[in-house]
């Protein structure tokens, strides 16, 4: 049995064709620059070089289309014809409150997903035309859902509820919601495993940091706060969005500027964040080269980033009181050690005690690795998210009629055992180059 995996971004679509029999990856990739031009696919099949080549997408549908014609290609796919894929599964930033799991989709989800546009008008509307080109391409398999906003509905009242007037919750759903739900319920998995804990006694503070960014609290393994709220434009500093700002700077620049409502939130949304505070940067290896050059405003701007991360590592230790380990995720929190370290740095009192030899050599999405000192209190996991793992397994199980909730649902990461055959594969090249790397990998217990 073949599953497709979609996870469509407002200019990116993401891929994944695993095979359920085999346990194993047989291709992944992603689109990139779709509807802003000059867009091109990256391929990466089961034993082949990977192929990357331009090809213009001016909408979502283009995308998927393209994925489409790539995974069916003589060449380059692995696939014979779409007949063989039996479900797709697609990621949904913001579902509300109206979902606590990954549902199939039908007429009621979709309508859902378009209310939820406003609350999300860089991601939702990018995911339903992911879905809608997928369920013309392939009408007659079931198509999978799975919210970010799933994994954080086991938020207390006092975590989600905003000190507003309450009929704006009652009317307006006005609330903090959380995102990244899919990475978090992934890395709490596979933390409780490596601390060999049960994973309905773990608590955890997750930081998934990529572009988007976001902390959460895991409290005897549910989510139990987190950093985005209604949108994810709250919270952290981001690659182009603000995060956390005094509610009444938009007002402030709206009457200084007269600048209009729409236009104040493009700017928070696409102009802020590190591409505001350097003026031209959003990747981080950029931003690193460009301080390392003794560029002041990206070195601040790298200064500003971790200090938001610091402030919340050390509010939700507060509020969970016992912390069974730190999770580092996403592709700056697995990749970008300079900004690991200015992260930790100085956290060893509240019982954060990194190793700086060893987070400079964990560079890996192949391992999950430990980069705390021996004396620290609480250990440091780097933990590559796998997303699309649990996309596949939701779509899997719900086509079965054995899908639940995660608290009553068993993911097959969560085993000891577990063994991810491509990640394992990629691992050799990546000990190959970085003999070190043996040194800091982890295992659960």
């Amino acid at each position: 049995m073949i599953i497709l995996t979609l996870n469509c971004g407002s200019s990116s679509v993401k891929y994944q064709v695993y095979s359920w029999e085999a346990k194993d990856v047989l291709a992944v990739g992603v689109v990139e620059k779709v509807t802003v031009g000059g867009s091109f696919i990256t391929h990466i099949a089961k034993g082949k070089e990977e192929v990357v080549f331009n090809h213009d997408c001016p909408t979502h549908t283009d995308a998927v289309h393209l994925i489409i014609k790539t995974l069916t290609s003589k060449d380059m796919g692995v696939i014979s014809d779409m007949s063989v894929i039996k479900a797709v599964g697609h990621r949904v930033v913001h579902g509300g409150d109206k979902f606590t799991k990954s549902v199939i989709v039908d007429n009621a989800a979709m309508e859902a997903f378009t209310l939820m546009q406003d609350m999300s008008p860089l991601h939702n509307p990018a995911n339903i035309m992911g879905i809608n080109a997928a369920k013309n391409v392939l009408p007659d398999v079931p198509h999978c859902a799975t919210m970010d906003t799933a994994w954080h509905q086991t938020m207390p009242p006092t975590s989600y509820l905003y000190a507003v007037p309450n009929e704006w919750y009652e009317k307006y759903h006005v609330r903090r919601y959380g995102f990244h739900g899919t990475s978090f319920l992934y890395t709490a998995k596979r933390a409780a495993a490596l601390l060999g804990q049960d994973p309905l006694k773990t608590n955890l503070i997750i930081c998934h940091i990529g572009n988007g960014a976001s902390v959460n609290a895991v409290k005897d393994g549910l989510s139990f706060d987190t950093s985005m709220g209604i949108t994810p434009l709250e919270g952290l500093v981001m690659g182009t969005r603000s995060g956390d700002v005094d509610p009444a700077l938009p007002f402030y620049v709206m009457r200084k500027t007269g600048m209009s409502a729409p236009e104040i939130e493009s700017a928070l949304n696409k102009k802020s964040g590190l591409l505001g505070l350097t003026g031209k940067l959003t990747d981080r290896r950029d931003i690193q080269a460009a301080a390392v050059a003794g560029d002041k405003q990206a070195l601040l701007a790298q200064q500003i980033e971790a200090h938001r991360v610091k402030k919340y590592i050390g509010a939700y230790q507060a509020v969970l009181g016992r912390v069974d380990a730190l999770v580092l995720t996403a592709g700056v929190g697995e990749f970008a050690w300079f900004m690991r370290e200015k992260i930790l740095d100085g956290l060893d009192g509240v019982g954060f005690a990194f190793d700086p030899r060893k987070n400079k050599i964990s560079m890996t999405r192949n391992a999950e690795t430990l980069i705390s000192r021996p004396e620290s209190k609480i250990p440091i996991f780097v933990i590559p998210t796998d997303e699309e793992l649990v996309m596949t397994e939701d779509a899997f199980a719900l086509m079965q009629g054995t899908y639940d909730t995660h608290t009553n649902f068993t993911y097959s990461f969560q085993n000891k055992d577990y063994v991810n055959k491509g990640r394992a594969e990629g691992l050799k090249h990546d000990l190959a180059k970085n003999p070190d790397l043996a040194e800091i990998i982890t295992r659960p217990k």
